[in-house]
């Protein structure tokens, strides 16, 4: 009888879906539905006693709304040092997360709750790769970044410990740059055209940005991803020389204190 010919070998697979030290994309549909496009101006929330300048709150927009660089046509920010540019162009939240957060506040928050620009379905930080190219209207986007939460949003919503959990689970959002202007509107299908060969989820970022930071190897490969922003480049390269990183002014506020 015929020896059964041997099975051909797979692969091995990454430590974790969409780690920057696998060249294999993270698997995952290719498209989303915009279901808002959501613009808004500068106003103001209570933080410990005092008002703090915040453009978190966005209103829905009807029709082409344009894109460029710095952002959709008609949206500010109160704070340019860490908000907006053409890093964090236009921030996605995907409304799939909506009942997630339902289940653990056990109240409904509305569209728009995460300060988002666009509020999408069908795309989450676990399909998605930094370094992503996409299609939406006329404009093409790339990912940039996770959204790493403020205490704003926890100001606007009178939860103080809203932005630790949105960052611990990995259901964060995340930014756009815009390598194309153009115009976007709701009803309109983000199509991912282009994807790095190497790169790590939006998910996996987090991860090694803002959660597991004694991962050394994993900064040290996410460091060297070229579609990292200069800035958290340099954050890493400060871990691995053993610098610290204190997050607490950004989950806290200004005036935050103790842990």
């Amino acid at each position: 009888m015929p020896s059964r010919p041997a099975a051909p070998s797979r692969p091995a697979a990454p430590s974790r879906p969409g780690d920057p030290r696998s060249p294999v994309p993270a698997p995952g549909p290719a498209s989303a539905v915009v279901l808002e496009v959501r613009t808004g101006g500068v106003g103001t929330v209570a933080h410990r006693g005092r008002d703090v300048p915040t453009a978190f709150r966005k209103q829905p927009r009807l029709g082409p709304v344009a894109v460029g660089t710095e952002g959709l046509e008609g949206d500010a920010q109160a704070d340019r040092r860490v908000h907006g540019g053409t890093e964090k162009a236009v921030c996605v939240y995907p409304v799939e997360h909506y009942a997630a957060w339902r289940d653990e506040l056990g109240a409904d928050l509305p569209p728009g709750a995460f300060g988002e620009n666009l509020l999408t379905r069908g795309l989450t930080e676990d399909d998605l790769l930094l370094g992503d190219v996409l299609t939406l209207g006329t404009a093409t986007l790339q990912v940039s970044m996770p959204r790493r939460p403020c205490y704003k949003l926890a100001a606007v919503h009178g939860l103080v410990d809203l932005p630790d959990r949105v960052q611990a689970s990995g259901r964060t959002g995340w930014y756009l740059r815009v390598l194309t202007p153009g115009t976007v509107r709701a009803g309109a299908t983000a199509v991912v055209v282009d994807r790095p060969a190497r790169s790590a989820t939006v998910r996996e970022v987090n991860r090694v940005m803002n959660l597991d930071r004694d991962d050394l190897p994993a900064a040290a490969a996410l460091a060297a991803l070229p579609t990292l922003p200069a800035r958290w480049r340099d954050t890493l390269a400060r871990r691995l020389r053993g610098g610290t990183e204190d997050d607490r002014a950004r989950l806290r506020g200004p005036l935050a204190e103790g842990p």
